[in-house]
């Protein structure tokens, strides 16, 4: 028996002991799952936490030791961000929590990549949570994906795990990554090379993304608060993430990728840079505003044309598949 599948046996049957004995289900590796393990799960620190069959979740990102500690209780062991942004390593190992980094974009996920999330799942001790930045779109496609490859559920209720995470229609890459996946054997499993990092290198453009829909996601919580620091995050200065975000613009617009770009995908970098310049000049003078009410509606629709500029450029460039 060569070594490689014989290592490969022993982390499968590790998986299953330590699934047991954390009280928690393992799925069989010979046969699918049934419909009625999908579910919702009620959490307050992860965001959208579904259960895709029993052992596989998937979910937001954990953010903070509340939610770390959240997916201990859980029973979780081993997390996997299908997202590009940095894991918290050092958070989830405080935790007794392994990361495992293997992201993917919008527009689909890879045949080698879906080979190796279903290795991970396969492999990896369990339960184990799939996550991105939301948990709505690129994880729940990624759980379902490695799910179907690895036998775990079968490939027709695959687009079920989309819908209900609420996976927009407009992603069709991740549909369609979805309706063609197909189950692999055990052996093909087995010849799928992949090191498990906890930090997996990202392109810069990749990254400068990722970034900056964390500081989007931080405007849009200003503005749940009316335009003021959110108590739930006391570190924000509103002016100060319209400045960081704009930046963020600028800096991409001088990237070696940019230059290299198509002239329409820079003048949506230019038309966000510009929106966020408003943005940030109108949150600087909202606190000696003599009309705070009309500046507050400004506001909001330089917001709401932020959001548009980043949704057509996502549409066009991001969220469809790459030919």
């Amino acid at each position: 028996m060569k070594l490689q599948h014989l290592t490969s046996i022993v982390l499968r049957l590790f998986a299953v002991i330590s699934s047991v004995v954390s009280g928690q289900e393992t799925a069989s590796l010979a046969t699918g799952s049934t419909p009625q393990e999908l579910e919702r799960i009620t959490a307050q620190h992860v965001p959208n936490l579904i259960r895709v069959t029993a052992g596989i979740y998937s979910g937001g990102l954990p953010e903070g030791e509340a939610a770390f500690r959240e997916l201990a209780d859980l029973g979780i062991k081993t997390i996997i961000s299908v997202d590009g942004m940095k894991p918290d390593v050092e958070t989830a190992d405080r935790f007794g929590l392994r990361y495992v980094h293997l992201p993917h974009g919008y527009d689909g996920i890879s045949e080698q990549r879906s080979q190796e999330l279903a290795k991970a799942i396969r492999d990896l001790p369990g339960p184990i949570l799939l996550h991105c930045h939301h948990g709505q779109h690129r994880s729940p496609t990624a759980a379902a994906v490695a799910c179907v490859l690895s036998g775990r559920i079968d490939a027709a209720s695959a687009e079920s795990v989309l819908q209900l995470a609420g996976t927009s229609p407009h992603y069709l890459g991740l549909y369609q990554t979805t309706k063609q996946a197909r189950p692999l054997s055990q052996e093909q499993l087995d010849a799928v090379h992949v090191e498990f990092k906890e930090v997996a290198e990202v392109p810069p453009m990749t990254e400068a993304m990722v970034e900056m829909e964390r500081r989007l996601g931080h405007l849009q919580s200003i503005e749940k608060a009316e335009w003021q620091t959110p108590t739930s995050h006391p570190d924000l200065v509103p002016a100060h993430e319209a400045l960081l975000l704009r930046e963020l613009y600028a800096e991409m617009l001088r990237s070696d990728e940019a230059a290299t770009a198509t002239d329409e995908f820079k003048t949506w970098l230019k038309d966000g840079e510009r929106q966020l310049q408003d943005l940030e000049r109108d949150l600087g003078a909202l606190a000696t505003s003599q009309d705070p009410a009309a500046l507050h509606l400004q506001l909001a629709k330089t917001q709401k044309a932020i959001q548009a500029n980043c949704q057509g450029c996502h549409r066009q460039f991001r969220d469809v598949p790459q030919r």
